[in-house]
Order: C-alpha cells, then structure tokens, then sequence
C-alpha cells in the first residue's frame, strides 16, 4: 500500500507501507535510490559480512529480514525529518501499521 508524506515545505513523497519486494530482489539498492545512504550502507555491509561466512547465503537472508522492516524504517526516519502523514487515509495507515501512535 503506497501512501503520502508531507513536510512543512510542502514537499510532498509517496512512500509504501509494508513488505518491501523491491528490497528482497535488489537488496541495498531501493534505499540508495531513495537516498538513505545510511541504511543503504548497513545492508550492504551486513550482507557482504554475512554473505563471507555462509558462501552468499547468509546475503540472502540478510535481504529477507530488511525486505520485512526497510520501508518501516524509512518512513520513521521520513517522520522524523518533519514529514507527516498527508492525508487522513495515511494517519490512519500509520496508526494501523504502528507506525505512528494513536490519538485519543
């Protein structure tokens, strides 16, 4: 499910919620696309380190863990930067994913 951010600028980014395929196919990729070198250098470290000790396939399974927890991590760190969510479809999305707390 794809969804809108928004900053104070009025930037606006649409994000998905969810598990990430493109980050389970091209592994760091997605992220260096996205410009989080942070998060793009972590994968690609811990593949590389755990791909040395199982001969590639501690590389995969590096990629399923992120493919599960990599598009929650980008928008919290999106969150974090003054993004909001846009609409109220989106709040509601969030708070459904535990993204976002619910307002009482």
């Amino acid at each position: 499910m794809k969804i809108y951010l928004k900053n104070d600028a009025g930037v606006t980014k649409q994000v998905k919620v969810g598990f990430s395929w493109t980050t389970l196919f091209f592994a760091f990729f997605p992220a260096l696309f996205r410009g989080d070198l942070k998060w793009a250098v972590i994968m690609f470290i811990l593949s590389a380190v755990f791909g040395s000790f199982t001969l590639g396939i501690g590389a995969w399974i590096s990629g399923i863990v992120f493919s599960f927890v990599y598009n929650k991590i980008y928008i919290k760190e999106m969150l974090e930067k003054g993004y909001r969510p846009a609409t109220e479809d989106a709040r509601v999305v969030l708070e459904s994913h535990r993204i976002i707390a619910r307002v009482a």
